[in-house]
């Protein structure tokens, strides 16, 4: 089962990113690739995790269907992908489980340990389950995964603290309202670092009116901000919106500093925080003489990840002895599904015996006399049957199921028994 299980990646570490956009999909482009797979491939249990950094297919199937997903892609992007083509690897068995679950872990990503790509395989398996995509195999497979992920919360240090700029300028955030959701927040810039922060201001339990986005471009701060609420502008609303802010947030390029103390005018009537992510500087270190100024550069957010990077990675070892135990587990299972056949046919053998056998007793019996027979009959049948069940289900872990099943099917003789109907 596990062995036909396959996988057509493209990642980070593979592709550049103007190639990874060429095969990035929305939650509309997932569901219709689905949607081809369900019409032109013989493909079940599929799985399609995209995000930036990664377009990745899954799915179970005897046959390589490399040039159909790729084919479906390009139907759905609508423009030539030929230059991505070349850049997707395929994985077969245990390695493409093994990716998946360093994928979903998050071993197996750019900022190591993070939080967002497992939110991002949850929601493609939400999707693959809503379109009828999802079999028993991928159903145990991701419920396997979502459980060593908790065992990795639990049991190691992999996601404590911040490991990205952007998280730990949330983080710092969250810090500095101390719990007040009607701070006054002002994010300067909507660059990469800009873009994160705000999406990221977008989970908390912040007032959305009391989060304002600007930007030399205010159609590109719009175009954020309007994803979570936020209030939105362009530069010219600066000085007006960095003295009634409460936390600044700027990652504004330029020569020199867009923040000056010339432009909060006179003296503070409370605390002011500011967090500079910009190089070089946009706000101007000379703030920190004012009273009741807070400033916090670059380097001081980077030791912060610095700091938590080091700790997941120090972390890694027992990451990976947890995941090698979920895959024994899960390939325990695997195996056991391939003779559940044979179980269910062994059981529906027995079950005929027991039934004829009873049909023949309780003619003329009385219906408590009647029902004693069928209980004692049922434990009667479940404990003959217990036992080859489990020779059968340790057989599979030596891999020597095959031998044992034969002798069933032979001393049963399980081929000619007609599975019972409802």
């Amino acid at each position: 089962m596990q062995e036909n299980f396959r996988a057509l990646i493209l990642t980070y570490k593979m592709a550049p990113v103007a190639v990874r956009e060429q095969v990035s999909l929305n939650e509309e482009g997932v569901k219709n690739l689905l949607t081809f797979a369900q019409s032109y491939t013989s493909a079940s249990d599929v799985l399609v995790v995209s995000t930036c950094n990664r377009t990745e297919i899954y799915y179970q199937s005897e046959k390589d269907h490399r040039a159909e997903f790729l084919n479906g892609l390009r139907l759905i992007k609508g423009i030539p992908i030929e230059e991505a083509e070349r850049y997707f690897v395929d994985l077969k068995g245990d390695a493409a489980i093994r990716h998946l679950f360093e994928v979903a872990i998050g071993l197996d990503a750019q900022i190591i340990g993070d939080l967002q790509v497992s939110g991002q395989v949850k929601s493609a398996y939400q999707w693959s389950a809503d379109m009828n995509m999802a079999g028993p195999f991928l159903h145990r497979l991701m419920h396997t995964i979502f459980f060593t992920n908790k065992r990795v919360v639990q049991e190691t240090t992999f996601r404590d603290g911040a490991a990205s700029l952007s998280y730990a300028t949330t983080e710092m955030i969250q810090e500095l309202a101390g719990g007040n959701r009607r701070a006054r927040i002002l994010v300067l810039g909507v660059g990469e670092i800009g873009q994160d922060v705000v999406r990221n201001l977008i989970d908390q339990d912040f007032d959305p009116q009391q989060v304002v986005v600007l930007n030399r471009t205010p159609d590109k701060a719009r175009k954020l901000a309007e994803q979570g609420g936020f209030r939105f502008g362009g530069l010219d609303m600066l000085e007006n919106e960095v003295r009634q802010a409460d936390i600044v947030v700027s990652s504004v390029s330029g020569t020199s500093p867009l923040i000056t103390s010339d432009l909060l005018g006179g003296s503070l009537l409370s605390h002011k925080y500011f967090i500079d992510l910009s190089v070089p500087r946009s706000v101007d270190p000379a703030l920190e003489h004012i009273p009741g100024v807070v400033l916090y550069n670059l380097d001081e957010i980077t030791e912060k990840t610095q700091e938590a990077v080091n700790r997941r990675k120090a972390a890694i070892p027992r990451v990976q002895e947890i995941i090698r135990e979920a895959l024994e587990e899960f390939e325990d299972w695997a195996r056991e599904m391939i003779v559940s056949p044979t179980i269910q046919k062994l059981k529906n053998t027995l079950e005929q015996i027991r039934r004829e056998e009873l049909a023949r007793y309780i003619k003329n019996a009385t219906p408590a006399e009647a029902a004693r027979l069928d209980e004692m009959s049922r434990s009667f049948m479940q404990k003959i049957l217990k036992y080859p069940v489990l020779h059968l289900k340790a057989a599979c872990k030596r891999g020597d199921s095959e031998s044992i099943s034969e002798l069933l099917h032979d001393l049963f003789n399980l081929e000619r028994v007609r599975e019972k109907k409802p």
